[in-house]
């Protein structure tokens, strides 16, 4: 008789007050194929989905039910929230270890926060942390009941004593992995929250692992600096069964960088378009690829309609110290490029790194009024463990080192201007931002068709100038108040 695994993951959206009032969820792609490779080989899986639940006790009559032998908390590293190491989700993960613990089944961890953790984790109830890729080393856990040493990519408990074993050789043809088991999730469950906020059901696909590039401030605990694609084609023979099962209507395509390579992007809509997929998509990209010759052509031609660009900073000086590889005007010219072929383009902006002044604090200001993307994500300089820039500010590091949810924004650290004046940045800069929108707004309302959209956002300028001069008024006595300079 095979072994029963219940496969599960740590992202509670319900902690995260932001996401769960964005209400754009997905599926723990991760979870799910490290289930399908599993039960390829003839194991029994299940899975208890978090997404939605409001308590990690809500885990225990699953247990009790399907008396599985290992539960196995396998995070979605392919979702950036899983990445950040919130506190309310490791407190979880926490939480259901000690519930199989109680049950005598063997708990199995896989996640950034684990694998940088895996002390705290093995001291909460967890038998095994598995380090960098795991679905093979899980393979051969599960078949392994006596001996571990031989096992690559483990931390463990021996005699009280923690073991970690050789790391793990990353699988380059990844074409051999399985579909992910889509079967496990309650996807219609997830079609209803998308339909009641956004009136479209949207669907996550990963064509790659990892991310070869080295922004310092970058944590990347599962690939490290490796970078492996999927096969064109192998992508959209998944997106078709996804368009024949669950009908999506957009997909998130979750990789760190899409389409590192400009042939893998035109190769890609020429299948896209022989195979009459009818789809549109959104990923996450870098100035310096956007601007190659017929890249954002290839992308429009393939349904493209967003990308989120980590844009950082508007100063080349903390662009530079980030070790970012890009440059002010490459943003400029990927997002002229971006509008001119229809697809929206949205900046991550990132404040709070060290060096940073009042003047690159503007300059990026200055950036974002100028191009004018469509949506931001604005935060502050996060350091997480195995960073350069973590090993710079660990000592500056104030009472805590995470964020309890994505929404906390604290500067962790001592930097040029206090927590407060960050967050006060953030309001400021957001209600600036929009500000510049409903300009940009009002200028184009009879240049073309008029659109609910259009006069809306034009419209909200009454709102958007008055607010955006407050928060610029408590952001200066603020910065006059603690500047440490």
């Amino acid at each position: 008789m095979s072994a029963r695994i219940l496969f599960t993951h740590s992202y509670f959206m319900r902690f995260d007050p932001k996401q769960w009032a964005l209400k754009q969820p997905y599926p723990p792609l991760a979870t799910i194929l490290a289930a399908a490779v599993l039960r390829e080989k003839g194991y029994d899986v299940k899975l208890f989905d978090t997404m939605f639940v409001q308590s990690p006790d809500e885990i225990i009559p699953l247990l009790d039910s399907f008396e599985p032998d290992y539960l196995v908390i396998y995070d979605d590293g392919f979702n950036y929230l899983t990445k950040m190491c919130l506190t309310n989700m490791r407190e979880a993960a926490w939480k259901m270890s000690e519930y199989a613990h109680a049950r005598n089944c063997k708990v199995i961890i896989s996640s950034s926060d684990s694998t940088d953790h895996f002390e705290d984790y093995l001291n909460h109830n967890a038998d095994f942390i598995m380090l960098g890729e795991a679905e093979q080393t899980l393979l051969e856990l599960v078949s392994n009941s006596e001996s571990f040493e031989s096992i690559n990519g483990l931390a463990y408990k021996k005699e009280n004593e923690i073991v970690k074993t050789n790391p793990r050789t990353l699988s380059k043809e990844l074409d051999s992995f399985p579909l992910p088991a889509w079967d496990l999730v309650d996807v219609e469950a997830y079609r209803k929250i998308w339909l009641s906020r956004w009136n479209y059901f949207a669907l996550n696909v990963a064509t790659t692992r990892g991310c070869p590039y080295k922004c310092n401030w970058c944590a990347k605990p599962i690939y490290g600096n490796a970078y492996n694609m999927r096969s064109p084609q192998h992508v959209v023979n998944e997106l078709k069964f996804l368009k024949e099962n669950y009908n999506y209507d957009k997909i998130w395509f979750c990789d760190d960088i899409f389409g590192l390579r400009r042939n893998w992007v035109i190769e890609f809509a020429e299948l896209v378009k022989k195979e009459n997929l009818d789809f549109r998509y959104k990923i996450q990209s870098r100035a310096d690829l956007l601007v190659q010759d017929k890249y954002v052509e290839a992308l429009a031609d393939s349904g493209c309609y967003q990308v989120w660009m980590g844009a950082e900073s508007g100063s080349q000086k903390i662009l530079d110290a980030m070790e970012k590889g890009t440059t002010v005007q490459q943003i400029r010219d990927a997002n002229k490029m971006l509008k001119q072929h229809g697809i929206e383009s949205a900046f991550f902006l990132q404040f709070g790194y060290l060096g940073e002044t009042i003047e690159d604090v503007k300059q990026t200001i200055d950036l974002l009024n100028e191009c004018l993307p469509e949506d931001i994500g604005a935060s502050v300089s996060y350091p997480l463990p195995g960073t350069g820039f973590y090993e710079t500010v660990k000592k500056d590091l104030y009472q805590k080192s995470n964020w309890t949810d994505s929404d906390e924004l604290a500067l962790m650290f001592k930097n040029t201007y206090t927590p407060e004046f960050y967050k006060q940045l953030h309001c400021y800069v957001h209600k600036n931002y929009r500000k510049h929108q409903a300009y940009e707004a009002i200028g184009n309302i009879f240049s073309s068709a008029p659109s609910f959209k259009k006069l809306k956002r034009a419209a909200s300028a009454a709102y958007y100038i008055p607010t955006a001069f407050i928060e610029k008024q408590k952001l200066k006595k603020i910065e006059h108040a603690a500047a440490t300079l």
